[in-house]
């Protein structure tokens, strides 16, 4: 098929790019960056949500008058269906849901990629992206005329393929363990490391294929290629996804924005639209950097979080130990009486508030605390829940005030002068063992001092569990620290009716 080519020269579609399009994409972009600073703060969040809907509108309006559009009445009625579908999700999901929420959002992103990648492969010319026939010997004339994807084109569109394919994939996985629909547990396949780096090098190998044409120019050989880098791309995401624990699905949300954002910037290049160009880097790099500080905040590497089984080796050997050494249990009554007679209180969520849905209940306590002059704060661990933010967004719900809530490093100190510490569905971020036991999983990751405090409520449903990582708490067993062995949102509740 090479000699329907005239030159290998690079091909190149020489279009210029309207100035007036250019601003309203740029205007949007800073717009974007308006919205993630924003988002980074609790207290400036609805105004960065703002800023986000606004750089989009501008985005989506100039895309739909500055291109020739088939059926504008088919565009109109598919954004019609997902703003309406969007808005009855975002009324109607529980707050304690938005970790899978997130992923499967993050899913439908990856899926879109993957559709646009395959719709440019099939008809290139109306995509811009095809050979020029001035490239091709007999000109239009050529039967290859229209059908030949430009060499550069093929590697952005199998890259955002590819990307969009492992987003998706890695995605639904996500879902179904935020969810409970899979067990939150690592899944360690024999040799995992081995056949996802294969796979990934056979993935980039077939791209390079496509590139070079290695097999031919076009028709079967490209078509083939393809569809084996999208279906090895959709098996990887699963293979990657599947290994990593429940204690690092907030890095594993990030992660996955992360690719989401690249999928899209790939895709940005393929169409020529500068808008996804700078929003897909824009979330591709702001993932990239909350998966690393997410690692940072687990003192976790992000390849040793991909790699996947956190706390796998040691769960057995963590759990079963508990029962056996000694501990005190108190009720409601215990707990609001000791809690009537501090002047300082720390709170500290866990998931186990979100699974309880005790943040309103918890939000009561707080009142009832402050209205008799004692003081309370919020302490949250930067990978308390299942997403990044988790926390801070149950408690935004539960109309928690912004100014109560602290992070790790801004809070610990306070531990030492803390008369009650009361935790509530946390675990492992409160484990001392992360400080004192080289030979735990979770050794080196920051966690809160409560063992400083000099009352420690830990509410829990029962002794029999360990955190994610899998581990003992020694928490759990020393002398000021009272066992509240019950469901979160019921004891909260009770202890609310005692402090009445």
């Amino acid at each position: 098929m090479t000699a329907f080519l005239a030159s290998p020269a690079s091909a190149s579609t020489g279009e210029a790019v309207n100035p007036w399009v250019a601003l309203a994409y740029l205007v949007a972009g800073v717009f974007f960056i308006l919205a993630l600073r924003g988002l980074s703060s609790p207290s400036t969040s609805r105004t960065g949500n703002r800023f986000g809907m606004a750089g989009m509108l501008i985005a989506v309006a100039t895309t739909l008058i500055t291109h020739d559009i088939a059926n504008i009445v088919e565009i109109g009625i598919a954004i019609f269906v997902g703003g309406a579908f969007g808005l009855v999700v975002a009324r109607r999901i529980a707050m304690t849901a938005m970790p899978e929420l997130v992923a499967a959002f993050h899913s439908l992103v990856g899926l879109a990629a993957v559709l646009v990648g395959w719709a440019a492969f099939l008809n290139p010319s109306a995509f811009g992206i095809a050979v020029p026939s001035e490239m091709l010997k007999f000109g239009a004339e050529n039967p290859l005329a229209g059908k030949l994807v430009q060499p550069i084109s093929l590697i952005e569109m199998g890259l955002g393929v590819a990307i969009g394919a492992i987003t998706f994939s890695g995605s639904v996985i996500a879902f179904a363990k935020l969810s409970g629909k899979m067990s939150g547990s690592p899944i360690l396949l024999p040799a995992r490391h081995v056949i996802n780096l294969g796979v990934l090098a056979v993935i980039l190998a077939l791209i390079a294929f496509l590139y070079f044409g290695v097999g031919g120019v076009h028709g079967d050989t490209q078509l083939h290629y393809f569809i084996a880098i999208t279906v090895l791309a959709f098996l990887i995401g699963f293979l990657l996804i599947i290994p990593i624990g429940g204690a690092d699905m907030p890095v594993v949300v990030s992660m996955l924005n992360s690719y989401s954002g690249w999928a899209a910037a790939a895709m940005g290049f393929t169409l020529g639209n500068t808008a996804m160009i700078i929003t897909g880097a824009l979330v591709g790099s702001s993932g990239a950097i909350l998966s690393y500080i997410m690692c940072r905040a687990m003192n976790r590497s992000f390849l040793s979080v991909i790699a996947g089984g956190f706390g796998a080796e040691s769960g057995a050997s963590g759990g079963g130990g508990g029962e056996q050494r000694p501990y005190k249990t108190g009720s409601a009554e215990d707990a609001a009486f000791m809690l009537e007679q501090a002047e300082k209180v720390i709170v500290i969520p866990g998931y186990g508030m979100a699974v309880a849905q005790a943040q309103h209940a918890l939000r009561e306590m707080t009142d009832v605390l402050e209205e008799k002059g004692i003081e309370v704060k919020f302490a949250i661990h930067p990978v308390a829940g299942r997403m990044p933010g988790h926390m801070n967004v149950l408690l935004a719900e539960a109309s928690v005030d912004y100014d109560k809530v602290f992070e790790l490093e801004d809070i610990n100190s306070e531990f030492a002068q803390c008369d009650v510490a009361f935790i509530i569905g946390a675990n492992d971020v409160v484990n001392p063992a992360a400080k004192t036991d080289k030979t735990s999983p979770i050794y080196g990751m920051p966690v809160f001092d409560v063992e400083k405090a000099k009352q420690v409520f830990f509410i829990k449903r029962s002794m029999g569990g360990v955190g994610y990582a899998g581990v003992d708490n020694d928490v759990f067993y020393m002398n000021q620290t009272v066992m509240l062995l019950a469901d979160a949102k019921k004891m909260v509740e009770e202890i609310v009716k005692a402090l009445d």
